[in-house]
């Protein structure tokens, strides 16, 4: 319930809001202050600071999106999403500074995705890794508001949420208290459920240099059953992930097909929780088998492309380390061309497994579909794009559609079997390039001796 000024405001669950708490409770609940923040970033490298010293310790804070919308596209990336504009990032900073709760307002063209992938995402059973401290540092309610709905609360308050928003692009913005009062409770049934990763080691033929790895990773999780739409609760995952768990299967199959192993040793790791916040690949990035030092790069297969060949390759992350130049070289070969990602501002690079091996400094390979598909008119493969975003992902309907073309998959299959093995047989590694945000991760790792099993 929200109140403010003698009127209330009842939003309905799942329609209006969802809202969850990550701390390991049977209550959780919020009955305090709400306060506008922004964007809700603290980026001191950008000169940014959306909080001004305000304590928000004990407040509901509402965040805004992605990051601050600005023509200077030396702040935060341009276009391109920053992890200050990820959504984990609101919430970590919310804990951080103590607030009772956090909701961001969702907006499909900036979160990347529409409200029914939010609504299916949160509105059911949810998981975290266990820790000893029950994740009581989290707010005790997190969750989203639709943008209807927060126009909604701002209109309550006497506020234009669209002049906030403007002055909330801009470094002069102040935390705005709303005079609004949330009140809340989420109550969890708690079950502890075990699941598995998946590694295979394939061990390197160059006595030294085997000692370093090259990882191949792809989730295997879904939603398995979830809030119904159209009739159906069964989630499949057709392209998210089955195609890439299929793909590392092919990829440790050709490898071991291999008359002489690569120089270095190979790993495949068929990680689970991706949907559930990239659990299982934090899990390992946490608790590795082998050191992230020795890892050499790590390249992930997620939702690969299926509806064709393209005389392209997207490579997520573009620009940020000595990949570029080996993924080039290897789409010459196939006659292909290298893309960065054309949809930027949905932040890719920070929604899959790579990620948390990025964030131990491990260089990675995050290849996307083409989007120029051969026998196609411009423009299709992101029309193509956009559809699976709006009426397939993260929805029962994620099935294999008739018009699937495989003929695709096979050739990304081969270049990034490539670029895996160039990497296992060159002397040198990859590295992350001057300005990176992960370069400063490898270097500290690279001085840490590996554990005495490595």
């Amino acid at each position: 319930m929200l109140s403010a000024r003698g009127r209330t405001l009842r939003p309905k669950f799942r329609d209006d809001y969802v809202a969850w708490t990550k701390r390991v409770v049977e209550s959780s609940s919020i009955d305090a202050d709400m306060v506008f923040v922004g964007y809700g970033v603290q980026a001191p490298e950008f000169d940014w600071d959306d909080f001004k010293s305000m304590d928000v310790k004990g407040k509901v804070l509402v965040v805004l999106v992605n990051d601050p919308p600005l023509e200077d596209t030396k702040v935060f990336g341009g276009p391109a999403m920053t992890y200050y504009g990820r959504w984990t990032y609101k919430f970590e900073k919310a804990a951080e500074l103590g607030a009772a709760g956090c909701f961001i307002i969702h907006q499909t063209d900036r979160a990347g995705y529409p409200w029914e992938v939010v609504r299916n995402s949160w509105s059911s059973e949810n998981f975290d890794l266990a820790t000893p401290g029950k994740n009581m540092h989290r707010a005790a309610i997190e969750g989203w508001i639709t943008g209807e709905e927060a126009h909604a609360l701002f209109r309550l308050t006497g506020k234009d949420l669209e002049a906030l928003k403007k002055a909330a692009a801009t470094r002069e913005f102040k935390p705005v208290p709303l005079g609004v009062r949330a009140k809340l409770t989420v109550r969890n049934t708690l079950r502890s459920v075990e699941s598995n990763n998946v590694i295979a080691k394939l061990e390197g033929s160059d006595p030294q240099l085997k000692k370093e790895l090259v990882m191949y990773c792809a989730h295997w999780d879904h939603f398995g059953v979830g809030p119904e739409v159209k009739g159906d609760k069964i989630y499949n995952g057709a392209k998210d992930n089955a195609s890439g768990t299929a793909a590392l299967i092919e990829m440790a199959r050709a490898f071991k097909q291999l008359k002489t192993p690569p120089r270095r040793s190979l790993l495949f790791l068929a990680v689970t929780g991706e949907e559930q916040g990239l659990l299982g690949s934090r899990y390992y990035a946490e608790h590795p088998l082998y050191a992230l030092a020795q890892t050499a790069a790590v390249i992930n297969m997620d939702a690969p492309n299926v509806l064709g060949q393209t005389g392209d390759i997207v490579m997520i992350g573009r620009g940020s380390s000595t990949l570029d130049e080996l993924v080039d070289e290897v789409a010459r070969s196939q006659g292909r061309t290298v893309k960065s990602d054309p949809e930027p501002e949905k932040g890719f690079f920070y929604r899959s497994d790579h990620f948390e091996f990025a964030k131990k400094g491990v260089p990675a390979f995050y290849p996307g579909s083409g989007v120029e598909y051969l026998g196609k008119p411009a423009g299709w493969g992101l029309e193509m794009r956009q559809q699976y975003t709006r009426e397939d992902y993260h929805k029962p309907s994620d099935t294999i559609k008739e018009y699937w073309n495989l003929s695709g998959l096979v050739r990304d299959c081969q270049l990034f079997f490539l670029v895996g093995y160039r990497i296992a047989t060159d002397a040198r590694t990859p590295e992350w390039k001057s300005g990176a945000e992960f370069k400063a991760a490898r270097d500290a790792s690279l001085k840490q001796k590996p554990a005495a099993n490595q």
